[in-house]
């Protein structure tokens, strides 16, 4: 958060005023003008520009006098003038002028301590140009803070200059946008993360709209791979996917698991960045991509990475348009993703039904990787929040129940400094874990859990009362066994119910952008 400076009301100059006054220093001419005024005259002067040099401000003024001449100087100050501030000025040396203190005005300029809510409400999103920006003198028992000059561009306060305090240096010249938290404070965000934000929201809604659960898909694979009349390239990719699928005895083993994570087709395209064509013959999303390129153009069983990659666009494109006409609409960003089954129509062929199937999981997929990328970025705190969230379809007998997984990674500013020069233990930084699946007889389960400093504690969520009650008497188990496995364990609790829904997580960053 960003604090709009608390000090009383004043005018743009009072300060320089004040210094003028005691030092007479204030404005010192680039070059001296000896006899510009005669000892005792005044004149007005305007601020044509400002801009800061180090810790000085360098100057354009145009001097009114009484005759009417008008004349340009250049001049440094110590202190900041904003562009368009008129001040009353003498002449003491030729290499100086003085601000008088009894007639310092800014009348055309007003130096904003507080913003009028009544002018900009709540929420109105500011955006202006740093004109200025000082280190505030550093005290043993709070950190750095700086102060800065910002010019308003925007709203009834356009042209106005808003005096604020942040943790942070604002670059000279760089453009900003803060959302009005009150009348002393801002939150910035910067523009281009805010536009990115803006195309992943309205990316992840399409993606939505148009996916539909694991189960269907891998249940009508699993009837595919049976039918003797199968293409034999067809039976044989399917048969692939289904053997690639993990079962829950499998996910028990750490290294299992990050297998399975790995092929959940999250880190598709990173694999294909890499050029890992043999991490691909395992990814669900690959399976998928390859399954539904040999039922539409009976392509080879596996195509090469290149191949693959510069036809992973139009693969599904014409089986994922259809089904944006029959979905509805839900909210983007929220965890986990509601189940969705999708019903094969009636004047469809089997090969039909399968395309349209394989396309909305291939979107679910997507959908939790825009998921991720809405969560991942800078936090109010400034600390930097990564998201990772995925589905894994688990092998259970006959049945496949998909495993959804959210994790997030926050990190200080110096535990991301540290784990740059891999000097960081990353079980130093505060981990949340979500899972949520649908376990018969148990019913939907999901679990929210927080490790940090080797400190575990989690909360868990059973909508079947029954289930409720017969997990919380196994929570002495379930800690024995955290125990054991070397953590330390808070709080457990689970509750009946649904876990609470609340907005989806944003990430906003008060970082300037530089390249506005």
């Amino acid at each position: 958060m960003t604090e709009i400076n608390s000090l009383g009301p004043q005018t743009a100059t009072s300060a320089q005023a004040v210094k003028a006054a005691v030092t007479g220093e204030l404005l010192r001419l680039t070059q001296a003008q000896p006899g510009l005024l005669a000892p005792g005259e005044t004149a007005q002067a305007e601020v044509v520009s400002m801009r800061q040099a180090g810790q000085d401000f360098q100057l354009v003024l145009r001097l009114m006098q009484a005759n009417g001449l008008q004349t340009q100087l250049q001049a440094n100050a110590s202190q900041p003038l904003p562009q368009g501030s008129q001040v009353t000025v003498s002449q003491p040396e030729a290499g100086r002028l003085a601000i008088l203190l009894q007639q310092a005005s800014a009348s055309q300029v007003a130096t904003l301590t507080r913003l009028d809510t009544s002018q900009v409400p709540i929420g109105t999103l500011l955006q202006g140009k740093v004109l200025t920006n000082q280190a505030l003198p550093a005290t043993a028992d709070q950190p750095a803070s700086y102060r800065a000059l910002v010019s308003l561009l925007n709203t009834a306060q356009a042209g106005a200059v808003l005096a604020i305090d942040s943790p942070r240096p604002l670059a000279l010249g760089s453009l900003l946008s803060g959302l009005v938290q009150g009348d002393q404070s801002l939150r910035f965000v910067p523009l281009s993360g805010r536009q990115d934000q803006l195309s992943i929201a309205q990316q992840l809604l399409t993606q939505q709209n148009r996916q539909a659960s694991l189960p269907g898909l891998l249940s009508a694979l699993q009837q595919l791979a049976s039918d003797p009349g199968t293409d034999p390239d067809v039976r044989a990719s399917t048969e692939r996917l289904l053997a690639a699928l993990p079962t829950a005895t499998q996910l028990g083993d750490a290294k299992a698991l990050i297998q399975a994570l790995s092929n959940s087709g999250a880190f598709l395209e990173a694999k294909l960045l890499a050029g890992g064509a043999p991490a691909l013959a395992t990814d669900l999303k690959a399976n998928l991509l390859q399954l539904i390129a040999q039922a539409t153009t009976n392509a080879a069983i596996n195509p090469p990475p290149a191949t693959l990659a510069a036809a992973m666009p139009a693969l599904a494109r014409n089986a994922l348009g259809m089904l944006e006409r029959v979905s509805p609409k839900p909210q983007p960003g929220g965890f986990p993703l509601p189940s969705k089954l999708l019903q094969a129509l009636e004047d469809e062929g089997d090969l039909q039904a399968l395309l349209r199937l394989a396309a909305a999981a291939i979107s679910r997929l997507q959908s939790h990787a825009m998921s991720s990328l809405q969560q991942t970025g800078t936090l109010e705190n400034g600390n930097l929040q990564t998201t990772w969230q995925t589905e894994i379809p688990i092998r259970h007998g006959q049945d496949f129940i998909p495993l959804q997984v959210k994790l997030q990674r926050e990190e200080t500013p110096e535990q991301q400094a540290e784990r740059k020069h891999q000097a960081q233990d990353s079980l130093q930084s505060l981990w949340r874990i979500e899972l949520a699946f649908d376990l018969a007889p148990l019913g939907p389960l999901q679990v929210q859990a927080q490790l940090t400093q080797g400190c575990l504690s989690g909360q868990l969520w059973a909508e079947r009362e029954r289930t409720a009650r017969l997990i919380d008497t196994e929570l002495g188990a379930l800690r024995a066994g955290l125990l054991a496995r070397g953590l330390h364990v808070g709080d457990l609790q689970c509750h009946p119910g649904i876990a609470p829904q609340g907005p989806s997580t944003r990430v906003e960053q008060r970082w300037v952008d530089e390249n506005a």
